[in-house]
């Protein structure tokens, strides 16, 4: 399924600004296993709307199937219409090297893209490193179920800038991470108590034309649904784009719909 959701483009600006910027067309992708993306769809879908110039596009496949490879993906151009795409979507079943490749050759080519949680755990048995290079970290198994302590290791990065020194999570699952390929910077980190070391939980990437933001956090609704949450997907996602600013602020036109 596949459906547009319209009705939450409107800027903060002023209506001049808001009548010369149109809104970018976001395409979220989700589906697959573990978790509940009938409900995180509709948290990330108001969340970040409230607080950007955006259309969204929701491509909803594969129902609770590990194994889908989704319709979308099977078209080469499935991403040439987004300005930047938004992955929260567990596949991990999936090892169909040519259907992998497709998917990661969007991105190469300069799609930008959000990574989220098990995002980054689909395809990890594929025998390609062509996903794995677009989210920028290699990950194959995760911690228990807590609550995590992230600390901010680049406060003065946009995306960074506003998000705690250290930010408690309602719930956790953190993701061992094995590699951290050559263009991904660390953002933040958590402390895995199985493994008894620091693993990156959010970060950017940069792969071909196209810049990355990802997160390992976001497995629970309650630690999805909070502020410190929305706002740090909302100012990555802008980032990937090139409409966020120094300051961590939307640059002009990109800003959250005006409240009344």
């Amino acid at each position: 399924m596949v459906c547009l959701v319209a009705g939450q483009t409107t800027a903060a600006e002023t209506t001049a600004t808001k009548s010369k910027v149109a809104p970018l067309k976001v395409l979220m992708v989700t589906g697959g296993s573990s978790h509940d993306y009938d409900n995180q769809k509709s948290i990330l879908e108001k969340g970040i709307a409230a607080r950007a110039n955006i259309q969204w596009t929701i491509a909803h496949q594969g129902g609770k199937d590990r194994n889908q490879m989704i319709e979308l993906f099977k078209s080469p151009d499935w991403a040439a219409k987004y300005d930047i795409v938004v992955h929260n979507q567990c596949f991990g079943g999936v090892t169909d090297v040519a259907f992998v490749e497709r998917v990661a050759q969007a991105h190469y080519a300069g799609v930008p893209a959000v990574i989220i949680h098990c995002t980054v755990h689909s395809y990890r048995h594929a025998k390609t490193d062509a996903w794995r290079k677009v989210i920028g970290v290699s990950s194959f198994s995760h911690e228990k179920h807590r609550p995590l302590a992230v600390r901010n290791l680049q406060a003065k990065h946009p995306i960074m800038q506003g998000f705690p020194k250290v930010w408690n999570t309602p719930n956790g699952e953190l993701y061992k991470i094995d590699k951290m390929w050559p263009n991904c910077k660390a953002l933040a980190t958590a402390f895995g108590e199985d493994t008894q070391k620091d693993h990156t939980c959010i970060w950017t990437n940069t792969i071909g034309k196209g810049k990355v933001f990802g997160t390992t956090i976001g497995h629970h609704n309650e630690t999805m649904s909070t502020d410190v949450y929305l706002d740090l997907v909302t100012r990555g996602m802008l980032w990937a784009c090139d409409k966020l600013d120094d300051s961590g602020k939307p640059k002009p036109g990109y800003g959250p719909p005006k409240t009344k």
